[in-house]
């Protein structure tokens, strides 16, 4: 069966995903580059594994993780759904069994924000995954220069960072450490309000409540 290994080593792959970073680059988008899939591959197999998904289930949500944001080669816009013909074209080439296809480009087509939605525990773990990955290292330009706006502010101003799964608590948690001085938390709020409430359905879906600390405080 096609390995998560096998797919992150692909040369065609990581070349998709390295021009489509370039790209958004380009468009003044923080990183979306082989640190971010990569956290993102690695925090959905944490949350299915550590709620007790099968193996193959979790390898599959690596593979999903890894090719979610493909399709911002062709465009930011809809990007969920060209990804998910990419990464069909791929994964297919590659020889993987047509169930196994269906439940990566499924999950792939529901990550982006305006369409999201866990229709399957692999889309579940990668709403949650690739919402949660807010950090300072994301952001590409100086806090000085003229184009840090307020997507590069609330990302700079993440300290620390950490994801974590109760499954005896029925808790899933993000936990934040932002430097006030930089955004305030309202801030956060205004950016990724609608992503936390997407995690908030998505951790749902699993059977578990979602929970944002910031600085010690329960915000959600």
């Amino acid at each position: 069966m096609l390995t998560y290994e096998d797919v992150k080593n692909n040369s065609a792959v990581r070349t998709y995903i390295q021009r489509a970073d370039e790209s958004l680059t380009a468009l003044g988008y923080t990183e979306h580059s082989f640190a971010h899939v990569t956290a993102v591959a690695e925090n959905a197999a944490y949350i299915l594994s550590t709620l007790g998904y099968p193996e193959r289930t979790v390898e599959l949500a690596k593979i999903a993780g890894f090719l979610h944001d493909i399709g911002n080669l062709v465009n930011r816009v809809d990007h969920s759904q060209s990804g998910a013909v990419m990464a069909f074209r791929i994964l297919d080439k590659m020889g993987m069994e047509p169930a196994d296809v269906a439940a990566v480009i499924t999950a792939i087509g529901h990550h982006d924000d305006s369409t999201a939605y866990p229709v399957n525990a692999i889309a579940a773990a990668l709403i949650l995954a690739d919402k949660t990955d807010v950090r300072r290292s994301r952001v590409r330009v100086s806090p000085i220069d003229s184009h840090f706006d307020i997507h590069d502010r609330v990302n700079y101003a993440v300290v620390d960072s950490a994801l974590t799964v109760s499954r005896e608590n029925k808790i899933i948690t993000l936990k934040l450490r932002i430097d006030t001085s930089i955004c305030a938390v309202m801030d956060y709020f205004e950016i990724f309000l609608t992503r936390m409430t997407l995690c908030r359905s998505a951790a749902a879906f699993l059977g578990m409540d979602f929970e944002l600390v910031i600085n010690e405080t329960r915000m959600l």
